[in-house]
């Protein structure tokens, strides 16, 4: 009997998910809760395990593609029906082979079902595709028919099975609720009106892709809503004089020139994390007013500390680092600054109670932020012990949804590669992030003598918005003060 694999729901927010990999192919055996295929969402990347034991039937989403979730991606059946005509080739769309392969009832092969029956694929699909924000596109791929006789079913879709007008709803209704949460998040931030923005998605949906390049342009206006003439053409249909421009290697839409790769030189697509980074990066830059302070602090009372305790953090399952020190200062000092541990929504001030840090986790493929939850209320072995496991986790693509959202606070870590400091961009929505230099020795002025000892600069990025420098620099003065005062017997 076949079994369907379906995107995966990895988190609440979510609503589509992007196959970076298969790591099995057609005609592969697959135990259950073995490694099937990989995925990236706008929260994480993870590896999805086989829901069955069986045979790679049919790979129907192919690598790069997004789709919503509970949307069917492949096939499991038995070995007989890898054998079948109707199998998927991993080289070949799924659709291809759906309408090449002979009329057949093999496992492999999924079961048509008339309209209206409540199958998950005649009803579920087509409102995940209505709430999905991505790049969905829509294959019209009727499965093979049991008989010759029978007609292929035709995919339901929202426009057609629910007129605006049968719904109730007006147009402008009708093309938000055609966006996904993260769309409609970015056009409140930046007091967009969805309805004013042509999308470009599947049934006219208003994609991410959209609503960031409409930002880009600078199209909004006046409250956030255009004219008819300040519409934003779908990618890749701007003005004829901006296209002929680009091809001639002069300026490009967006200002700047058109770079034309050299015979020599090698392109590649962005992986889906890595444009996840880059989009949030340059809303973070377009959202908050970034300033920057940097403090210098003596790390002589840490090292001794860490010394002294190291091999005992060791055997209770810990690594006593100097980053551990630093989180559980930055807790006490968000406590008593609370501004640095809020975040921005339109006009007021959120200030959260919980104290959540997000810790950045350089990756080979891109960076990740995994969060620790309720540091205020972990000690310092805990937070030792968080920061391995969230670490650990985060390389080898282990991380649940729930574990890279929710943070209050970030800590970024240049120093481990050398740097001295860094400036580094906001985390949104959050209003404040702490960069950590190299801890290095140096010489330095202690009580009117030269002495050589481990300094750090530590960097506060903080939105000018809501904190002032007066505030950002008071926070500063009690991480330093907690720093260089540690006591030994707290620890």
């Amino acid at each position: 009997m076949a079994t369907d694999v379906v995107m995966p729901q990895m988190g609440e927010s979510i609503a589509e998910g992007t196959i970076v990999r298969w790591i099995k192919k057609v005609g592969d055996t697959v135990d259950r809760d073995e490694p099937l295929f990989e995925i990236s969402t706008d929260k994480v990347d993870a590896e999805i395990p086989s829901p069955v034991a069986g045979v790679v039937s049919e790979i129907r989403v192919k690598e790069g593609e997004t789709v919503p979730v509970n949307s069917v991606v492949a096939v499991i059946g038995s070995a007989a029906a890898a054998k079948s005509p109707s199998a998927a080739s991993p080289d070949k769309p799924a659709e291809v082979n759906a309408q090449q392969a002979p009329p057949t009832t093999t496992a492999g092969t999924p079961k048509p079902s008339p309209q209206g029956d409540g199958s998950p694929t005649a009803s579920a699909a087509p409102q995940e595709q209505a709430r999905a924000g991505g790049h969905y596109h829509d294959r019209d791929e009727p499965p093979p028919a049991p008989a010759p006789a029978a007609a292929p079913r035709q995919e339901a879709s929202p426009t057609r099975t629910q007129p605006v007008e049968a719904r109730g709803t007006s147009a402008e209704e009708a093309i938000r609720e055609r966006s996904s949460p993260l769309v409609r998040k970015i056009a409140k931030e930046h007091s967009v009106d969805i309805s004013q923005i042509r999308g470009t998605g599947i049934a006219g949906r208003v994609t991410k892709d959209d609503i960031l390049g409409y930002i880009e342009k600078g199209q909004v206006g006046q409250g956030g809503r255009v004219g008819p003439s300040e519409q934003v053409a779908p990618a890749g249909q701007g003005a004829p004089a901006a296209q002929g421009q680009a091809a001639k290697g002069g300026p490009a839409p967006g200002g700047g020139p058109q770079p034309r790769p050299g015979a020599s030189d090698r392109v590649e697509k962005m992986s889906v994390m890595r444009k996840r980074i880059a989009e949030h990066m340059v809303l973070s830059r377009k959202t908050s007013a970034h300033v920057h302070s940097v403090f210098e602090v003596n790390f002589s009372r840490i090292a001794k500390i860490r010394d002294a305790k190291k091999a005992e953090f060791e055997r209770a399952g810990a690594k006593l680092t100097y980053m551990s020190f630093i989180i559980k200062a930055a807790v006490e000092a968000l406590r008593a600054v609370p501004i640095v541990n809020a975040s921005v929504d339109g006009d007021t001030v959120i200030y959260h109670n919980e104290v959540n840090i997000g810790i950045a986790v350089a990756l080979d493929w891109g960076l990740i932020v995994p969060v620790i939850k309720h540091a205020d209320e972990l000690n310092l072995l805990g937070l030792s012990r968080a920061v391995v496991d969230l670490a650990t986790r985060a390389r080898s693509k282990q991380l649940k949804p729930d574990e890279v959202s929710g943070g209050t606070f970030t800590i970024t870590n240049p120093g481990v590669f050398g740097a001295l400091f860094g400036m580094p961009i906001i985390n949104q929505p959050q209003v404040a992030i702490l960069g950590v230099g190299n801890v290095e020795k140096r010489p330095v002025v202690v009580e009117d003598a030269i002495a050589i000892r481990p300094m750090a600069y530590l960097t506060l990025g903080y939105d000018h918005r809501v904190i002032d420098g007066a505030v950002a620099d008071q926070f500063m003065s009690n991480l330093k003060k907690s720093l260089e005062t540690w006591d030994p017997n707290a620890t």
